[in-house]
């Protein structure tokens, strides 16, 4: 059985202006914020939706929490919060701007970096550009307990540099074909090419806890299967709901908007998972493995 077998599926198949390069700051050792990327193999799953509640639940409990929107030409974290960026991550590549100037104050206290609006040069981000955008992040030194990037979707370049800076790597999946198997897909290319062997997993839009199993189940029997050393961790499953789509439409996290709806204890219950796991991340994840990374040339 060859892996679109085994999946049940059909596997379906960047310059501009710059500041001149710098080298990265060194963090600080005493407090390092813990760094999440979440990704999907496919657009459309409700990834930003995930990432911007449950920085709000961190929030909630006390953590102090920034939004990094890493999908960097086609900004969403800003529109899905109703905030409105004076400056983007556009002006900091030009050289007008630093991070610290554009970062936005979001609900709860959560801070946000805002990302550009069909920019599609900062898509495909040179090595120069992604050493200064490290540096730029690494000023925020121990401001924030836990960086969340909100990653694009898809195998690019961009994609694969953010995941790599991460402590926990968090794949979002719906019940969709296509989007088990792009998942896979993102995974099979972050291990064969950067011996990444751990991920978290959040299955999204579902019709609850029995379905999200099944999905977790399905994608853990191709990893298990043709991919060596994969270990997937179950984060927990969202619950289709509307109060999703209406509280998008309002431009407002669910849990603000409808702190009652099934949506927004799944998202409270996956944030208490993330929390439970504190100590259980790669060391060797943060902001500074960026720098490393870059450095072997891995």
């Amino acid at each position: 059985m060859n892996q679109a077998e085994t999946l049940k599926l059909t596997k379906p198949r960047m310059p501009g202006p710059f500041s001149p390069e710098r080298s990265p700051r060194p963090t600080s050792r005493a407090h390092t914020p813990r760094v999440f990327t979440i990704s999907s193999g496919k657009g459309g799953v409700g990834k930003t939706s995930i990432v911007t509640n449950v920085a709000v639940a961190l929030a909630s409990m006390g953590k102090k929490v920034m939004i990094i929107d890493a999908d960097l030409g086609l900004a969403n974290v800003d529109v899905m919060l109703g905030l409105i960026p004076r400056f983007t991550i556009q002006d900091v590549f030009s050289g007008g701007k630093s991070l610290k100037d554009i970062v936005l104050a979001g609900p709860r206290g959560v801070a946000v970096l805002p990302a550009a609006s069909g920019i599609t040069e900062l898509s495909h981000l040179n090595e120069s550009e992604k050493l200064f955008l490290l540096s730029e992040i690494e000023e925020f030194g121990d401001a924030f307990d836990i960086l969340l990037i909100d990653n694009a979707a898809g195998i690019s370049e961009n994609v694969l540099y953010f995941a790599l800076a991460s402590q926990r790597r968090i794949i979002v999946v719906t019940p969709e074909p296509t989007s088990i198997t792009d998942a896979y897909a993102l995974i099979k290319v972050l291990t064969g090419r950067h011996r990444v062997r751990s991920y978290s997993i959040i299955i999204n839009q579902t019709k609850g806890p029995r379905e999200a199993i099944g999905v977790f189940r399905q994608l853990s029997l191709a990893t298990d299967r043709f991919l060596t050393g994969v270990s997937l961790d179950y984060l927990g499953h969202v619950t289709w709901d509307d109060a999703v789509s209406r509280s998008i439409r309002r431009q407002t996290a669910v849990l603000d908007a409808y702190p009652g709806s099934q949506a927004s204890r799944d998202y409270s219950t996956i944030t208490e998972n993330i929390l439970a796991k504190e100590g259980e991340d790669d060391a060797d994840g943060n902001i500074k493995f960026f720098w490393r990374h870059l450095v072997r040339g891995a």
